[in-house]
């Protein structure tokens, strides 16, 4: 079972090395491609909203990457040292008004794209919690989007 942390610097370069770290733990653990590489995309853009949005990119401040595995599922727990924001006041994407404008989609994508999706203040940041089951749930829900 893994369960590991990693600190990384606010800069898009640090994506790759969580990008191939899962891709090893799946080696591992067998998701299936698919729901795996929906997981990652879930991963890579919740990574850049912490350090472009959250850090600013600025060197003085990290983000914590936790990675952790139980019987059911594959988890991470991203915690950036950004201002923060309340997610109730996130706009709709899918609102007519905001359908054109160049940003805003990033967490209507992730939440699409996982199993499991939590948001939250900290008070000194933003955590975002992402999980993806071992096996797919089929069943009426995995109809829904999330």
């Amino acid at each position: 079972m893994v369960n590991e942390t990693h600190t990384l610097k606010s800069n898009r370069s640090e994506i790759n090395f969580i990008e191939n770290r899962l891709n090893e733990i799946n080696e591992n653990i067998g998701i299936d491609m698919v729901r795996f590489l929906n997981f990652q995309i879930a991963v890579s853009e919740a990574l850049v909203n912490a350090i472009v949005h959250g850090n600013k990119e600025s060197s003085d401040k990290k983000v914590q990457v936790k990675i952790t595995e139980n019987d059911n599922s594959l988890n991470i727990e991203i915690i950036d040292e950004g201002e923060g924001f309340n997610p109730e006041t996130l706009p709709d994407p899918t609102d007519q008004e905001n359908l054109l404008k160049e940003s805003g989609r990033g967490i209507f994508i992730i939440k699409s794209l996982v199993d499991y999706y939590s948001l939250l203040n900290t008070g000194s940041g933003m955590r975002i919690e992402l999980r993806i089951n071992k096996k797919a749930d089929f069943g009426e829900s995995a109809l829904e989007f999330r």
